[in-house]
């Protein structure tokens, strides 16, 4: 069997849309319950009615079956309710249905599209006058869908009673005929149809019993819900707790790591200026070596400093007046100063001098002239 042929025949007996869905799927998983407790959940108990001559007999349903419960004469005496008294009390609240022999109604079957599905009993409303010779109004009618066509059209059957058929009907009734929640009608076989002919506006409806646990059932779902949305929230917050903290420790960390990365380019940078401003004047071995060539005999140094660009010499000499002729020229330095004034040694009989002068940068040094300066 093909998957299109399994899912017509699962809804061929099943109502349309979700409803038809979960009654099918419902009468399913009951199948498999073992019959006891099958009878024992379903709480779908009838109280079927069906006329015989000038009997009245009554049939308990629960589920599937179906067992005789009692016969009574017809007409039935005129009380608010004449069946109550045979009924034990749990009994009385149970849908009670009016059951026609096969040749009270009128069936026909019919082809349609399968949108009609959807709506099938106002769909069959506009039929009636086309396939049976009454009126829309002077019948109640219904339809079951008997099977889908391997085209997806709809092979149903149109029921039909006249008004006044089953006026004469529940007439022996008396009061009972006015509390009946469908009328169904059964086929050549004695079988129902199962079909409701009553308008819903008729119809019938007990009580419901299992109202109050299922509005227990919904109130504990609804907590249920709240408090799992609650648990959710709670979880998003700590969730968010977390990360939050997560991130203010790895936002210390980048900190730390920011500042020594900052520190490493600081030193990568001072170093780069130190070598550029090494490289960008005479080495110190140069320095000395051009002082040696120039400073005059009967000099001597106690002190030679080199701060950034200032040269700076301290020192003893018995020509110090001459010393900055002797310095100047040098394409090291420029500019030979004596700094403050010249004091006389009471050991030596030398001059103390302080000269300083500006180192400098190769690139602003003149050329070197050639020989000996002495």
């Amino acid at each position: 069997m093909s998957a299109t042929s399994i899912h017509r025949a699962l809804w061929a007996n099943s109502g349309a849309g979700l409803r038809g869905f979960l009654a099918w799927w419902g009468r399913s998983l009951a199948a498999w319950l073992p019959a006891r407790m099958r009878h024992a959940l379903c709480d779908d108990h009838r109280l079927l009615l069906q006329l015989d001559g000038d009997v009245l007999r009554l049939w308990r349903q629960h589920g599937d079956d179906v067992s005789p419960l009692a016969e009574l004469p017809v007409p039935l005496p005129a009380d608010p309710d004449p069946l109550a008294r045979l009924l034990r009390e749990d009994a009385r609240d149970w849908a009670r249905w009016l059951r026609l022999p096969a040749g009270a109604g009128l069936r026909r079957r019919l082809v349609l599209p399968a949108a009609a599905r959807e709506r099938l009993r106002d769909v069959l409303a506009f039929e009636i006058e086309r396939q049976t010779p009454f009126v829309q109004a002077d019948v109640l009618h219904d339809g079951r869908l008997l099977q889908v066509r391997e085209d997806g059209q709809l092979l149903v059957e149109l029921v039909v009673l006249p008004r006044r058929r089953l006026d004469a009907l529940l007439a022996p009734l008396g009061a009972a005929g006015g509390m009946l929640a469908g009328v169904d009608m059964l086929d050549e076989a004695g079988m129902p149809l199962g079909v409701n002919l009553l308008p819903p506006a008729d119809r019938r409806v007990g009580p419901d019993r299992w109202r109050g646990w299922n509005l227990a059932l919904v109130v504990v779902a609804l907590v249920a819900l709240l408090l799992g949305l609650a648990q959710l929230l709670e979880n998003r917050r700590a969730a968010a707790d977390g990360l939050q903290a997560a991130m203010s420790a790895r936002e210390a960390q980048a900190h730390r790591v920011a500042g020594q990365r900052q520190r490493v380019l600081d030193a990568i940078e001072g170093g780069a200026w130190l070598r550029a401003q090494r490289n960008g004047r005479a080495p110190s071995v140069e320095v000395i070596d051009a002082l040696a060539r120039r400073l005059p005999e009967g000099t001597y140094l106690e002190k030679l400093a080199i701060d950034g660009d200032q040269l700076t010499l301290i020192g003893l000499s018995n020509q110090a007046a001459a010393l900055v002729g002797k310095l100047e020229g040098a394409p090291q330095w420029s500019a030979p100063a004596l700094s403050g004034a010249l004091q006389q040694d009471p050991r030596t009989r030398m001059d103390r001098f302080t000269l300083v002068a500006q180192l400098r940068h190769q690139a602003d040094a003149p050329p070197a002239a050639g020989g000996d300066v002495r």
